[in-house]
């Protein structure tokens, strides 16, 4: 059987990464690097594909960081994924920046249950709860943006969340006190604050084999926000 090869790219939050599955292989690079994506993501991906000895059209699918996230990263991360996957004649996966930032949690620290929050602004959060199956962290109920105390008071109304939940984010640094009260014991990761491509691969591989790549056409961003606001604060996207 061939071995599976998938490029992630991600530029939604203030960090800029790439990264490759080449059977049970992985290549990355990240760094944070606000207001930078699009000087830096192209030749990470170049580092990436050249540590690997692959070129694009050997790839079998890219998986994309959909959002939420910055308005501007989500969408320079959609259009270098749809460019590179039109020029590798490849399908595209996209993956939710808080589910990758869970994964990332589980990686690096084990965590079982997770919840996922980045600073969305104006006094709000992107959010999501994931729980670990099968070495894959899962959303349960759905995605959101909110007021912290709003969420807080939605998914604590029938009780806390039991038992001990790994939080991580930018949304627990900015709103952490607002926050805290969501689980009985919630512990702040120190070792995650964005998505990184690396942690897209194996949600992306899951995806693969579940059959839910599609063609270029049809892969789309995810804003949370039915309304995106063009007023921005100086230096903040």
């Amino acid at each position: 059987m061939n071995e599976l090869k998938i490029l992630a790219v991600d530029t939604a939050t203030e960090a800029c990464s790439a990264a490759l599955l080449v059977g049970d292989k992985l290549f990355s690079r990240w760094e944070e690097a606000p207001r930078d994506h699009t000087r830096k993501i192209l030749p990470m991906v170049q580092a990436v594909l050249d540590e690997s000895g692959l070129s694009l059209d050997q790839l079998d699918a890219i998986a994309f960081g959909r959002g939420p996230g910055s308005f501007t990263g989500v969408r320079i991360g959609i259009s270098v994924a749809q460019g590179l996957a039109f020029g590798a004649g490849v399908p595209l996966i996209g993956i939710s920046t808080l589910a990758a930032m869970a994964q990332g949690v589980y990686r690096q620290e084990g965590a079982q249950k997770v919840l996922s929050a980045i600073d969305a602004r104006m006094n709000e959060v992107y959010f999501g709860r994931y729980e670990l199956q099968a070495g894959c962290m899962r959303l349960v109920g759905e995605e959101v943006v909110r007021d912290p105390a709003q969420l807080v008071s939605e998914l604590t109304g029938e009780g806390v969340l039991a038992g001990r939940w790994l939080a991580v984010g930018t949304g627990f640094e900015t709103y952490g006190e607002q926050l805290n009260g969501l689980a009985e014991a919630l512990v702040i990761s120190q070792q995650v604050r964005f998505p990184a491509a690396l942690d897209m691969l194996p949600l992306a591989r899951a995806a693969w084999l579940a059959g839910e790549a599609v063609p270029v056409e049809q892969a789309s961003p995810v804003y949370l926000r039915d309304k995106v606001t063009w007023k921005k604060l100086p230096g903040r996207e």
